[in-house]
């Protein structure tokens, strides 16, 4: 669990940024949505990549198919591309009792196929999507597993990201802008003209290298994006590597509640982070959550491979089934 020190700041910081925020609902209460949890023990677990993979958000280019599992729970991010290597991996040890198997997720060429950017570009691995309204309280949890220092990319800055999908309604300023402008004489405006908009808040487990003159020895740190204005903030110091079990709920305030812990063990109450409205946004659909890579992009260099375990998503409205046994791992 995190120490009393970093619980009581990371309380007091919830408090303060967002006070109207309902109260907090523990990532992992409430009912196992089986389409959108993946234990890894199951059969001969198999990512199919499809080659060049999509990178929407570089170039406006979505290269279908995209690559998605042998059992049909995640797909290739058609926004950035799915991380070159996806494998089931033995579980490291320290992992949830009774699991043989996690996945491992790494990448090298993170940009857009065929061309190298030296800057930094992620990769992203989405599992099965499904809407659900947050009133609905939906969260999501995953254990992930740091490696050992001397494995990581050497660089200062963000390695990996575990996120969700959110949609809201926003004022959609372009189309007003036409309207003004007379193209839509037709409509008779009765009001502001919306529209569905996406964001995407998660946390982003960020390195600090030793050979960076800003620090003197390896270490991690979480960082939440983000509070009203989309900018991150500084979450627990992380100075083991090893596992940490992460999770994000949604309630029907539209709040975002951010949650750690060292090790596999459930979250609860105390292991709150934060509470925010990224961006000003009031989420009102929950899709699902998916996992980011981070390099330089410069043909060379691999991520540094994270290994995760158990991601789920939850429904907070109906009996509690957020413990797992070592048997539900092990007979599945």
């Amino acid at each position: 669990m995190l120490s009393s020190m970093i619980r009581g700041t990371a309380l007091l910081v919830a408090v303060t940024i967002c006070g109207t925020c309902q109260a907090q609902h523990v990532p992992g209460s409430g009912v196992r949505v089986s389409a959108q949890s993946d234990n890894f023990e199951t059969g001969n677990w198999k990512f199919t990549y499809n080659h060049p993979k999509s990178s929407r958000e570089q170039d406006e280019k979505l290269r279908s198919p995209v690559g998605v599992s042998a059992n049909k729970k995640w797909r290739e991010g058609p926004k950035r591309g799915t991380p070159d290597s996806i494998v089931r991996v033995e579980t490291p040890p320290g992992g949830i009792p009774g699991s043989i198997y996690s996945l491992a997720i790494k990448s090298k060429h993170t940009g857009i196929p065929g061309r190298l950017s030296h800057t930094q570009q992620q990769d992203d691995l989405l599992l099965a999507s499904r809407s659900i309204a947050v009133s609905r309280i939906p969260s999501c949890v995953v254990r992930v597993y740091l490696p050992p220092w001397d494995e990581w990319e050497n660089r200062s800055g963000a390695h990996f990201g575990v996120r969700a999908d959110l949609r809201t309604t926003i004022v959609d300023d372009e189309a007003e802008k036409t309207m003004r402008r007379g193209l839509f004489r037709r409509l008779q405006r009765s009001g502001d003209v919306m529209k569905t908009e996406a964001y995407w808040p998660g946390m982003f487990i960020q390195f600090h290298s030793k050979t960076d003159p800003k620090h003197s020895k390896d270490s991690a740190m979480l960082v939440i994006r983000g509070n009203r204005n989309g900018n991150v903030i500084p979450g627990p110091s992380i100075h083991q590597p090893g596992w940490w079990t992460l999770g994000m709920s949604f309630t029907s305030d539209g709040a975002v509640h951010y949650y750690a812990s060292p090790g596999v063990d459930n979250l609860t109450k105390e292991d709150r982070i934060t509470s925010q409205q990224p961006y000003g946004y009031k989420a009102e659909t929950f899709t699902t959550m998916f996992f980011n890579v981070v390099n330089n992009d410069d043909g060379k260099t691999w991520t540094t491979e994270f290994i995760i375990d158990d991601p789920a998503v939850y429904y907070g409205n109906g009996r509690s089934q957020q413990a797992r046994t070592s048997s539900s791992k092990s007979n599945r």
